[in-house]
Protein backbone atom coordinates (compact mmCIF):
# COMPACT_ATOMS: atom_id res chain seq x y z
CA UNK A 1 0.00 0.00 0.00
CA UNK A 2 1.23 3.49 -0.82
CA UNK A 3 1.28 5.97 2.08
CA UNK A 4 -1.20 8.84 1.97
CA UNK A 5 0.11 11.61 -0.27
CA UNK A 6 1.96 9.24 -2.56
CA UNK A 7 1.29 7.64 -5.92
CA UNK A 8 2.50 4.50 -7.63
CA UNK A 9 4.64 5.02 -10.74
CA UNK A 10 4.72 2.99 -13.95
CA UNK A 11 7.64 3.66 -16.31
CA UNK A 12 7.17 2.55 -19.91
CA UNK A 13 10.63 1.37 -21.00
CA UNK A 14 10.11 -1.39 -23.57
CA UNK A 15 11.90 -0.88 -26.86
CA UNK A 16 10.14 -1.09 -30.20
CA UNK A 17 13.39 -1.14 -32.18
CA UNK A 18 15.89 -2.55 -29.70
CA UNK A 19 19.54 -1.99 -30.71
CA UNK A 20 18.34 -0.48 -34.03
CA UNK A 21 16.92 2.54 -32.22
CA UNK A 22 19.04 5.55 -33.19
CA UNK A 23 19.98 6.41 -29.59
CA UNK A 24 20.66 2.78 -28.68
CA UNK A 25 22.86 2.44 -31.76
CA UNK A 26 24.69 5.67 -30.91
CA UNK A 27 25.48 4.38 -27.42
CA UNK A 28 26.00 0.71 -28.31
CA UNK A 29 23.27 -0.68 -26.02
CA UNK A 30 20.32 -2.99 -26.54
CA UNK A 31 17.63 -0.54 -25.36
CA UNK A 32 17.40 3.24 -25.59
CA UNK A 33 16.56 3.51 -21.89
CA UNK A 34 19.85 1.77 -21.07
CA UNK A 35 21.92 4.42 -22.83
CA UNK A 36 24.45 6.18 -20.58
CA UNK A 37 23.94 9.93 -20.48
CA UNK A 38 26.08 12.36 -18.51
CA UNK A 39 27.66 9.47 -16.60
CA UNK A 40 24.46 7.64 -15.59
CA UNK A 41 22.17 5.11 -17.23
CA UNK A 42 19.06 6.89 -18.49
CA UNK A 43 16.47 4.59 -16.87
CA UNK A 44 18.41 4.87 -13.60
CA UNK A 45 18.00 8.65 -13.76
CA UNK A 46 14.26 8.32 -14.37
CA UNK A 47 13.67 5.87 -11.52
CA UNK A 48 15.79 7.75 -8.99
CA UNK A 49 14.11 11.04 -9.92
CA UNK A 50 10.70 9.50 -9.23
CA UNK A 51 11.84 8.23 -5.83
CA UNK A 52 13.60 11.49 -4.93
CA UNK A 53 10.34 13.39 -5.48
CA UNK A 54 9.05 11.83 -2.22
CA UNK A 55 5.65 11.46 -3.89
CA UNK A 56 6.18 7.98 -5.33
CA UNK A 57 5.78 4.88 -3.21
CA UNK A 58 6.88 2.04 -5.50
CA UNK A 59 8.13 2.16 -9.06
CA UNK A 60 7.18 -0.43 -11.66
CA UNK A 61 9.04 -0.56 -14.98
CA UNK A 62 7.35 -2.05 -18.03
CA UNK A 63 10.12 -3.75 -20.01
CA UNK A 64 10.62 -6.99 -21.92
CA UNK A 65 12.87 -8.63 -19.34
CA UNK A 66 13.56 -7.61 -15.75
CA UNK A 67 17.12 -8.87 -16.15
CA UNK A 68 17.81 -5.74 -18.19
CA UNK A 69 17.13 -3.66 -15.08
CA UNK A 70 19.21 -5.94 -12.87
CA UNK A 71 22.16 -5.19 -15.14
CA UNK A 72 22.17 -1.66 -13.66
CA UNK A 73 23.65 -1.96 -10.14
CA UNK A 74 21.67 0.93 -8.65
CA UNK A 75 18.41 -0.51 -9.98
CA UNK A 76 19.30 -4.01 -8.82
CA UNK A 77 19.62 -2.64 -5.28
CA UNK A 78 16.21 -0.98 -5.52
CA UNK A 79 14.72 -4.24 -6.79
CA UNK A 80 16.23 -6.12 -3.83
CA UNK A 81 14.69 -3.52 -1.50
CA UNK A 82 11.26 -3.93 -3.10
CA UNK A 83 11.14 -0.28 -4.23
CA UNK A 84 11.45 -1.22 -7.90
CA UNK A 85 9.56 -4.01 -9.69
CA UNK A 86 9.80 -5.16 -13.31
CA UNK A 87 6.50 -5.63 -15.15
CA UNK A 88 6.66 -7.63 -18.38
CA UNK A 89 5.63 -5.49 -21.34
CA UNK A 90 3.28 -6.62 -24.07
CA UNK A 91 2.91 -5.99 -27.78
CA UNK A 92 1.61 -2.42 -27.66
CA UNK A 93 1.46 0.51 -25.28
CA UNK A 94 -2.15 -0.05 -24.21
CA UNK A 95 -1.65 -3.72 -23.37
CA UNK A 96 1.60 -2.88 -21.58
CA UNK A 97 -0.16 -0.32 -19.37
CA UNK A 98 -2.90 -2.83 -18.54
CA UNK A 99 -0.26 -5.49 -17.81
CA UNK A 100 1.54 -2.97 -15.62
CA UNK A 101 -1.63 -2.38 -13.59
CA UNK A 102 -1.99 -6.16 -13.17
CA UNK A 103 1.62 -6.39 -11.97
CA UNK A 104 1.07 -3.55 -9.50
CA UNK A 105 -1.99 -5.23 -8.03
CA UNK A 106 -0.23 -8.61 -7.91
CA UNK A 107 2.60 -7.00 -5.93
CA UNK A 108 0.14 -5.69 -3.36
CA UNK A 109 0.62 -2.03 -4.28
CA UNK A 110 -2.08 0.55 -4.96
CA UNK A 111 -2.73 0.81 -8.69
CA UNK A 112 -4.40 4.20 -8.28
CA UNK A 113 -3.55 6.99 -8.30
CA UNK A 114 -1.03 5.97 -10.93
CA UNK A 115 1.65 8.17 -12.46
CA UNK A 116 2.77 6.95 -15.88
CA UNK A 117 5.93 8.20 -17.54
CA UNK A 118 8.55 6.90 -19.97
CA UNK A 119 12.11 5.69 -19.64
CA UNK A 120 13.65 8.41 -21.79
CA UNK A 121 12.87 11.50 -19.70
CA UNK A 122 16.45 12.14 -18.69
CA UNK A 123 15.80 15.80 -17.83
CA UNK A 124 12.89 15.38 -15.44
CA UNK A 125 13.66 16.49 -11.89
CA UNK A 126 12.12 15.62 -8.51
CA UNK A 127 10.39 19.02 -8.58
CA UNK A 128 8.65 18.23 -11.89
CA UNK A 129 7.45 14.88 -10.56
CA UNK A 130 6.40 16.41 -7.24
CA UNK A 131 4.35 19.16 -8.90
CA UNK A 132 2.64 16.70 -11.21
CA UNK A 133 1.94 14.16 -8.47
CA UNK A 134 0.51 16.89 -6.22
CA UNK A 135 -1.81 17.96 -9.03
CA UNK A 136 -2.86 14.35 -9.60
CA UNK A 137 -3.59 13.83 -5.91
CA UNK A 138 -5.61 17.05 -5.75
CA UNK A 139 -7.52 16.46 -8.98
CA UNK A 140 -11.16 15.44 -9.15
CA UNK A 141 -10.78 14.21 -12.75
CA UNK A 142 -10.08 10.63 -13.78
CA UNK A 143 -7.05 11.54 -15.89
CA UNK A 144 -4.57 14.40 -15.83
CA UNK A 145 -1.95 15.04 -18.50
CA UNK A 146 1.27 16.93 -17.81
CA UNK A 147 2.01 19.71 -20.31
CA UNK A 148 4.44 22.63 -20.43
CA UNK A 149 3.35 25.98 -21.88
CA UNK A 150 5.22 27.09 -24.99
CA UNK A 151 6.22 30.24 -23.11
CA UNK A 152 8.09 28.15 -20.53
CA UNK A 153 10.03 26.29 -23.23
CA UNK A 154 10.83 29.55 -25.04
CA UNK A 155 12.04 31.04 -21.76
CA UNK A 156 14.27 28.13 -20.73
CA UNK A 157 15.27 26.48 -24.03
CA UNK A 158 14.62 28.79 -26.98
CA UNK A 159 14.99 26.94 -30.25
CA UNK A 160 14.50 23.48 -28.75
CA UNK A 161 12.98 21.10 -31.33
CA UNK A 162 9.64 20.78 -29.56
CA UNK A 163 6.22 20.07 -31.12
CA UNK A 164 3.25 21.95 -29.69
CA UNK A 165 -0.47 21.42 -29.35
CA UNK A 166 -2.11 24.75 -30.05
CA UNK A 167 -5.44 25.71 -28.51
CA UNK A 168 -7.46 28.91 -28.46
CA UNK A 169 -6.04 29.94 -25.10
CA UNK A 170 -2.58 28.36 -24.94
CA UNK A 171 0.06 26.34 -26.78
CA UNK A 172 1.59 23.43 -24.89
CA UNK A 173 3.90 20.48 -25.32
CA UNK A 174 3.43 17.10 -23.66
CA UNK A 175 5.82 16.07 -20.89
CA UNK A 176 5.31 12.29 -20.94
CA UNK A 177 3.52 12.49 -17.61
CA UNK A 178 0.07 10.95 -17.31
CA UNK A 179 -1.96 10.52 -14.16
CA UNK A 180 -4.70 7.92 -13.77
CA UNK A 181 -6.60 8.75 -10.60
CA UNK A 182 -9.28 6.05 -10.82
CA UNK A 183 -9.87 2.68 -12.42
CA UNK A 184 -12.33 4.43 -14.71
CA UNK A 185 -9.33 6.04 -16.39
CA UNK A 186 -8.37 2.69 -17.92
CA UNK A 187 -11.24 3.09 -20.40
CA UNK A 188 -9.08 5.63 -22.21
CA UNK A 189 -5.97 3.44 -22.38
CA UNK A 190 -7.02 1.81 -25.67
CA UNK A 191 -6.44 5.16 -27.35
CA UNK A 192 -2.74 4.28 -27.21
CA UNK A 193 -2.90 0.84 -28.83
CA UNK A 194 -0.74 2.01 -31.73
CA UNK A 195 1.69 3.98 -29.55
CA UNK A 196 1.71 7.29 -27.77
CA UNK A 197 2.65 9.60 -30.65
CA UNK A 198 -0.22 11.30 -32.51
CA UNK A 199 1.54 14.33 -34.01
CA UNK A 200 0.49 14.74 -37.63
CA UNK A 201 -1.23 11.35 -37.88
CA UNK A 202 -4.68 12.79 -38.52
CA UNK A 203 -6.42 9.43 -38.93
CA UNK A 204 -5.17 8.31 -35.51
CA UNK A 205 -6.52 11.46 -33.87
CA UNK A 206 -9.84 11.05 -35.69
CA UNK A 207 -10.20 7.37 -34.81
CA UNK A 208 -9.16 7.85 -31.20
CA UNK A 209 -11.09 10.95 -30.18
CA UNK A 210 -13.93 11.40 -32.68
CA UNK A 211 -14.87 13.88 -35.39
CA UNK A 212 -15.72 16.96 -33.30
CA UNK A 213 -12.58 16.87 -31.11
CA UNK A 214 -10.55 16.46 -34.29
CA UNK A 215 -12.19 19.54 -35.86
CA UNK A 216 -11.76 21.57 -32.68
CA UNK A 217 -8.12 20.54 -32.42
CA UNK A 218 -7.24 21.33 -36.03
CA UNK A 219 -9.06 24.67 -36.10
CA UNK A 220 -7.97 25.75 -32.59
CA UNK A 221 -11.53 26.75 -31.77
CA UNK A 222 -11.47 25.17 -28.31
CA UNK A 223 -9.55 26.03 -25.19
CA UNK A 224 -7.32 23.29 -23.81
CA UNK A 225 -9.78 22.36 -21.06
CA UNK A 226 -12.70 22.65 -23.49
CA UNK A 227 -11.12 20.09 -25.81
CA UNK A 228 -10.28 17.80 -22.90
CA UNK A 229 -13.92 18.00 -21.79
CA UNK A 230 -15.11 17.08 -25.28
CA UNK A 231 -12.69 14.16 -25.47
CA UNK A 232 -13.84 12.99 -22.05
CA UNK A 233 -17.45 12.91 -23.19
CA UNK A 234 -16.42 10.65 -26.08
CA UNK A 235 -14.12 8.36 -24.11
CA UNK A 236 -15.90 8.22 -20.74
CA UNK A 237 -13.27 9.28 -18.19
CA UNK A 238 -12.90 12.95 -17.31
CA UNK A 239 -9.64 14.69 -18.19
CA UNK A 240 -7.71 17.85 -17.45
CA UNK A 241 -4.28 19.28 -18.31
CA UNK A 242 -1.73 19.94 -15.59
CA UNK A 243 0.47 22.91 -16.50
CA UNK A 244 4.11 22.49 -15.51
CA UNK A 245 6.28 25.62 -15.56
CA UNK A 246 9.45 23.79 -16.58
CA UNK A 247 10.75 24.47 -20.06
CA UNK A 248 12.88 21.32 -20.11
CA UNK A 249 10.05 18.95 -19.16
CA UNK A 250 8.92 18.19 -22.75
CA UNK A 251 12.46 17.38 -23.91
CA UNK A 252 12.89 13.62 -24.01
CA UNK A 253 15.54 11.50 -25.70
CA UNK A 254 14.04 10.54 -29.05
CA UNK A 255 17.05 10.77 -31.34
CA UNK A 256 20.75 11.67 -31.35
CA UNK A 257 19.98 15.40 -31.49
CA UNK A 258 17.77 15.35 -28.39
CA UNK A 259 20.25 13.00 -26.72
CA UNK A 260 23.03 15.55 -27.24
CA UNK A 261 20.83 18.42 -26.06
CA UNK A 262 19.84 16.50 -22.93
CA UNK A 263 23.47 15.61 -22.22
CA UNK A 264 24.41 19.30 -22.48
CA UNK A 265 21.64 20.32 -20.07
CA UNK A 266 22.62 17.62 -17.58
CA UNK A 267 26.29 18.65 -17.77
CA UNK A 268 25.32 22.27 -17.12
CA UNK A 269 23.25 21.22 -14.11
CA UNK A 270 26.16 19.23 -12.71
CA UNK A 271 28.50 22.20 -13.14
CA UNK A 272 26.03 24.50 -11.38
CA UNK A 273 25.29 22.13 -8.48
CA UNK A 274 27.26 22.09 -5.22
CA UNK A 275 29.79 19.22 -5.24
CA UNK A 276 27.78 17.08 -2.82
CA UNK A 277 24.61 17.45 -4.90
CA UNK A 278 26.16 16.79 -8.30
CA UNK A 279 25.39 13.52 -10.08
CA UNK A 280 27.73 10.68 -9.18
CA UNK A 281 29.10 8.70 -12.08
CA UNK A 282 28.73 4.94 -12.15
CA UNK A 283 30.53 2.23 -14.01
CA UNK A 284 28.81 1.14 -17.22
CA UNK A 285 26.41 -1.72 -16.37
CA UNK A 286 27.59 -5.15 -17.38
CA UNK A 287 25.93 -7.02 -20.20
CA UNK A 288 23.95 -4.11 -21.65
CA UNK A 289 25.85 -3.58 -24.88
CA UNK A 290 24.16 -4.97 -27.97
CA UNK A 291 25.76 -7.87 -29.72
Amino acid sequence: MAPSGQVTALVMAASRRGPKDSVAALCGVSHKCLAPIAGRVMIERVVETLIASQRVGRVFVSIEDGALLRGVPALARLMDQGRLVAATSRGNLADSVLAGVEAIEAAGADAFPLLITTGDNALHTPAVVRDFADALLASERDITVGVAPEAAVARDHPGAPIAYHRFRDISVSGCNLYGLRTERALKAVRVFEGGGQFGKRHKRILDAFGVMPFILYKTRWATAQGLFDRIGRNLGPTLEPTYLDYGFAPIDVDNPASYNLSAEVLAARADAAPPAAADQSIDPPAGLASA
